[in-house]
């Protein structure tokens, strides 16, 4: 069996493909033929060293991918041989709220994840496929469907007819344009490309604002909100745009931290949550019934996940770059053919 390993920090071009020697299953362990995988900014950040779980030993990297059940162990209930399943982001977060505990592992991160051919699961790691979705789409949702899932959903109050800021045009942010429209929800997306906003308005955005024209885009999205603000916003920017979309956010309003594509830090007024109720939370992905939920969604409303790009598993370092590039809308997907 053949599987991409990298060391953190190992950069793109530590990520080498190796032979690897399968080892018998436990009693509650599942074997899966990898059919998708697709790529997160934490891919990206495990490769440059800046991931927080390091550990000291390469790692299958990729916490996202879908595939086939082609084995289990003698106590598995859950899945059988055939069934069509993806991994959790968490294998030990299934449900509620996150605690210490549930997020000690992550797949790609300290233990191996799923860009391999074969990959082996404790059985409660997976989610079962529905069958209106195929194997690129649904290895779409267990980080970037799952955070949008937890942003919008679990961790904020919106309502239909209230206002969503989503930035960027990343994997996070198209499909929680997708989920958020199928909400019912009010959304503005900024980009600094014209070209991908007229895509997003394609899918449904409401205003669209290029932050390269508009830099203190902050100013636009009051303007589009009768001065107001948005009720709920994505924030995967980092220390380049929390200010902004602190400013941004209602009286009330939430902002939901998610990532730091502009690097981590920055600082923040506490005065301006205080004055303003807002509530700024941090979203680790979410639980394998989060990445349930989501697909079920996914498939009840017939919605298809945006990919950009799918590269062949012999082109993974192309892939990788393709995400460093910025140049993606929506996600980035690695496919194997066996």
């Amino acid at each position: 069996m053949k599987a991409y390993r990298i060391s953190h920090g190992g950069q793109i071009d530590g990520l080498q493909l190796e032979d690897i020697v399968e080892r018998p299953l436990e009693p509650y362990e599942v074997r899966v033929r990898v059919r998708a995988v697709s790529l997160n900014y934490r891919d990206l950040v495990v490769a440059k060293g800046m991931d927080p779980t390091k550990v000291d030993r390469p790692v299958i990297p990729c916490s996202d991918g879908a595939g086939d059940v082609i084995a289990v162990g003698s106590m598995v209930r859950r899945v059988k041989p055939g069934d069509r399943v993806a991994a959790s982001f968490f294998p030990h977060w299934l449900e509620g709220g996150p605690d210490r505990s549930k997020v000690r592992n992550s797949l790609g991160g300290d233990v191996d994840g799923m860009l391999a051919e074969e990959v082996t699961l404790h059985e409660e790691t997976l989610a079962k496929i529905p069958d209106q979705l195929g194997y690129v789409e649904a290895s779409t949702l267990p980080c970037a469907g799952v955070t949008a899932w937890n942003a919008i959903f679990e961790s904020s109050d919106v309502r239909p007819g209230d206002t969503v800021l989503l930035l960027g045009t990343g994997g996070v942010s198209i499909l929680g344009l997708q989920l958020a429209k199928a909400a019912g929800l009010r959304v503005i997306v900024t980009s600094s490309s014209d070209e991908k906003l007229a895509r997003a308005r394609a899918l449904g955005a409401d205003v669209t604002i290029n932050y390269r024209a508009t830099p203190e885009w902050q100013d636009e999205v009051l303007n589009q909100t009768g001065g107001e603000g948005v009720d709920l916003v994505l924030e995967v920017g980092g220390q380049g745009t929390v200010t902004r979309s602190v400013a941004s956010t209602a009286v009330g309003g939430t902002i939901a931290v998610i990532g730091g594509v502009s690097g981590f830090g920055g600082e923040v007024n506490p005065m301006t949550l205080t004055l303003g109720a807002k509530r700024m939370i941090g979203i680790y992905v979410g639980s394998r019934a989060m990445l349930e939920q989501a697909a079920g969604l996914v498939a009840g409303t017939g919605m298809k996940p945006v990919v950009d790009r799918v590269f062949p598993f012999a082109e993974a370092q192309e892939a990788f770059r393709h995400l460093e590039s910025g140049a993606h809308f929506g996600k980035v997907v690695i496919e194997l053919t066996q």
